[in-house]
């Protein structure tokens, strides 16, 4: 007889993503999430680690506070396209 113990890995942190624009930084919100804010230190939305089976994908959202949701703006292979999008939109 044997008996199976099923045990999940603690979250790992990823390293916070580099941008080339020095005009926002990111804050870690989370293991997977970081708050993009701008030089006044305004919150312009969050980045997210997203899986896919090419590669790691940025997801660019935004909190909706009535609901307390996140609102997906798009995703993006470079962290520096979703935080454009998060700056413009």
């Amino acid at each position: 007889m044997s008996h199976t113990t099923s045990t999940t890995l603690p979250e790992v942190p990823y390293a916070t993503p580099q941008l080339s624009s020095r005009r926002e930084h990111l804050i870690r919100a989370s293991a997977h999430l970081w708050r993009v804010q701008d030089a006044s230190g305004r919150v312009l939305g969050h980045l997210r680690l997203a899986s896919d089976p090419l590669g790691v994908r940025y997801r660019a959202e935004r909190l909706h506070l009535p609901t307390a949701t996140f609102r997906l703006v798009g995703d993006f292979w470079r962290a520096d396209d979703a935080v454009a999008a998060l700056r413009n939109g």
